[in-house]
């Protein structure tokens, strides 16, 4: 690796005379092959190649100033001691003068082997089961003839970059950004992700594998309806989007059966009853039976065994210390500051936003019965306000979102885990009074089942439309936007300059102030490819896909006793919702970064919450209705009230009999685990006995 000798500020002062940079960046091109040579770690068969494949590509802002770019290049490269990544930096050569610094970042085969042991990077092996990679037991991974090129996919090299780049910390003098005062830094900060969240650093990303990813999607979004590649799908994009996909499969099936059903009730209406208590019932069992399915794909995939104690993550603040599980120095925060911050602020600011959807709720309402005084109730300007409400809703929920990231960024959670199971928490309060209120408000104050199915029908419609509008032809157009705009724009600059004007530019631009960093050459496939994935809009994390589902999932069986048809509309909807999801994932949106999850997280919980209030709204509307009240006639009010409550009792009843019965683990995988903690258990007893051995062996020579 290339280690800085000298201070920043010398390095910066030397290269200062623009002379010096040209002569520096004519002579660069001579030097590449010495400079990759002479970086640390790299293999006889490394060197051979003109310069190592690239795992991540981070840009950085074009006027950024010229000592925090080299510090950055710097710390890249720089020893761990040194507080830098050990990682290969290379440049991408500008065209001009507004272009970003883009860098194309690798490592040597021995830093990745490294990396992926201090990970605990799972890895089947020889048996096919998952287990942590070790180098000591590096034989034992490499089966049927594979090498150790084959052992790390792509996407395992990526995942160990972004892990060496977000580790990357401040040493105790660098107390801030170099030419940012500003910007203060803490002793073993996480620089790359504050320069990030600063702006000096615009982008980074890993690179599509073209190869894999024309494989993925020919077996993924174009013969198949139902079953997807889940175990591909993990290959490629990680456990957090195949499990994304995986729930997304088993929930479209599931909702098969209260299709077919609900269609026959929605024809004949006095069957209405047995398919609502029908439904709540296979909600139960689905969720159940998802569970299972959850951990048995977490056992297969080596994610099972994570827990809250896990790494922090990058974005942790605190002062060093010393783990209490791992050993390892890392930041250090008390938990119960997290918890203040809160109960004291973040939950009283959620009820508040809350409060304030409902009042947007019953102004919409008391839009629609002023509507109702200008024209007749038949009329379709009488929808109107439910319309817009619903677009309201749908936008609302956007910048929440964002809001809520927010405020769970500042409250300092630990693992990602925690601090996406608080964020979902935020979100599902607000969503929840957000689009289901209304339809409380309806059913148990106003009481007017019409008027329910109505706003049920046109907002379950209305945000579906509105999601796949967002989803699939929204980026499709910016990303068609932002290639036109970028190719013109270059194109304006290239005609209105003559030859020489362009060369003196191009040679400028290639005057950077950064010292021993090779350059790839101005032919390589490479640069293509960044800036066409460049353009790609950001997939975020699979957030707004499971928040969509989430909704969806309540306008189907919240109120199913009123409008039983609309889990065919639902259906229709995920079909379609696969492909779409499957296109944009492999043609739309930059490769996210691989994110490991061992279940779906606070989802699971949000999802079982729904469906136990499906058994107290389907129960409290069908006594509500007036059709039950025509078929009962000789049952007073109180009877019939005393006569749903049983029905209610009953089926929560059953309910918890399904969570019992069901256990979240099949019988196969609890073996395995089990089996798994004696062998490390046994293994530990082996260890003991050879020091012990050897220490008695000892003694007894002595005497």
């Amino acid at each position: 690796m290339f280690i800085a000798t000298g201070s920043i500020n010398n390095q910066s002062d030397q290269i200062a005379d623009s002379d010096r940079k040209r002569k520096t960046s004519v002579e660069m091109s001579k030097r590449q092959r010495a400079d990759i040579e002479s970086i640390s770690g790299l293999e006889p068969e490394e060197r051979a190649t003109e310069l190592p494949p690239t795992y991540v590509v981070m840009k950085v802002v074009p006027d950024i100033h010229e000592k925090a770019l080299q510090w950055l290049a710097t710390k890249i490269r720089a020893k761990k001691s040194d507080g830098g990544g050990e990682l290969v930096a290379i440049l991408q050569p500008k065209t001009n003068a507004e272009e970003e610094y883009t860098f194309h970042i690798s490592a040597t085969k021995i830093k990745l082997l490294e990396i992926a042991e201090d990970i605990d990077l799972v890895k089947p092996d020889p048996r096919g089961r998952p287990r942590e990679f070790t180098v000591a037991s590096l034989d034992d991974f490499l089966i049927d003839g594979t090498t150790i090129d084959d052992l790390l996919t792509i996407a395992d090299r990526q995942t160990i970059v972004l892990h060496e780049l977000e580790n990357i910390r401040a040493l105790e003098y660098e107390k801030f950004i170099p030419g940012y005062p500003l910007f203060k830094l803490h002793e073993n900060q996480s620089i790359v992700p504050l320069a990030h969240n600063k702006q000096l650093i615009t982008k980074i990303y890993p690179l599509h594998d073209d190869e894999e990813l024309k494989k993925l999607a020919g077996s993924w979004y174009m013969p198949r309806w139902f079953k997807q590649p889940i175990g591909d799908i993990k290959e490629y994009f990680g456990e957090s989007i195949a499990l994304y996909f995986a729930f997304l499969e088993y929930y479209t099936l599931a909702l098969v059966v209260p299709s077919v059903l609900g269609l026959f009730g929605y024809i004949f209406t006095e069957t209405v009853p047995f398919f609502c208590i029908f439904n709540v019932i296979w909600v139960t069992l689905f969720l159940e039976v998802w569970k299972r399915k959850s951990n048995e794909l977490a056992f297969k995939w080596g994610t099972i065994g994570m827990t809250s104690l896990d790494e922090p993550r990058p974005g942790f603040r605190g002062f060093m210390g010393v783990d209490a599980v791992t050993g390892k120095v890392c930041p250090q925060s008390p938990r119960f500051m997290t918890y203040v911050k809160m109960y004291a602020v973040s939950l009283p600011i959620v009820i508040i936003c809350m409060i304030l959807a409902f009042y947007l709720m019953l102004i919409s309402f008391w839009a629609e019965d002023y509507m109702k005084e200008l024209f007749s109730p038949e009329d379709y300007l009488v929808m109107i306000p439910s319309i817009v409400y619903s677009i309201l809703v749908t936008v609302i929920s956007a910048y929440f979102k964002d809001f809520a990231s927010f405020l769970t960024e500042w409250e300092n959670h630990r693992t990602q885990s925690q601090f996406e199971r608080h964020r979902v928490t935020k979100l599902v309060l607000f969503e929840f009074v957000n689009n289901f209120l209304s339809l409380f408000y309806i059913a148990f104050v106003i009481q007017d089942i019409d008027m329910l199915r109505s706003q049920l029908q046109t907002m379950l419609l209305i945000s579906q439309a509105i999601n796949n509008f967002q989803e699939v032809f929204m980026p499709l157009g910016m990303n068609y936007y932002s290639t036109n705009k970028s190719q013109s724009l270059k194109q304006q600059k290239t005609s209105h300059k003559t030859n020489p004007e362009v060369e003196q530019e191009k040679a400028a631009a290639g005057s950077f102030p950064l010292l021993n960093i090779p350059q790839l050459q101005p032919d390589d496939p490479r640069i293509k490819q960044v800036e066409t994935e460049g353009a790609m809009e950001e997939y975020q994390d699979t957030f707004d896909d499971y928040l969509e589902l989430y909704i969806q999932f309540g306008y189907v069986f919240l109120f199913s006793s009123v409008y039983p048809i609309a889990a065919l509309w639902a259906l229709l909807n995920n079909v379609l919702e696969i492909r779409a999801d499957a296109f944009k994932m492999c043609q739309l949106f930059r490769r996210p970064f691989i994110r490991k999850v061992k279940d779906i997280g606070a989802w699971q919980r949000s999802f079982e919450v729904l469906g136990g209030l499906s058994i107290l709204t389907n129960c409290g509307v069908l006594y509500l209705s007036a059709d039950i009240r025509k078929r009962f006639p000789s049952y007073s009010d109180v009877e019939l009230l005393i006569a749903f409550m049983c029905i209610e009792q009953l089926l929560l009843g059953t309910r918890y009999l399904i969570h019992i019965v069901i256990s979240d683990k099949p019988e196969w995988v609890r073996v395995a685990l089990a089996r798994k903690s004696y062998e490390s258990k046994q293994a530990l007893k082996f260890e003991r006995s050879q020091k012990n051995k050897k220490i008695l062996f000892r003694y007894r020579t002595v005497q």
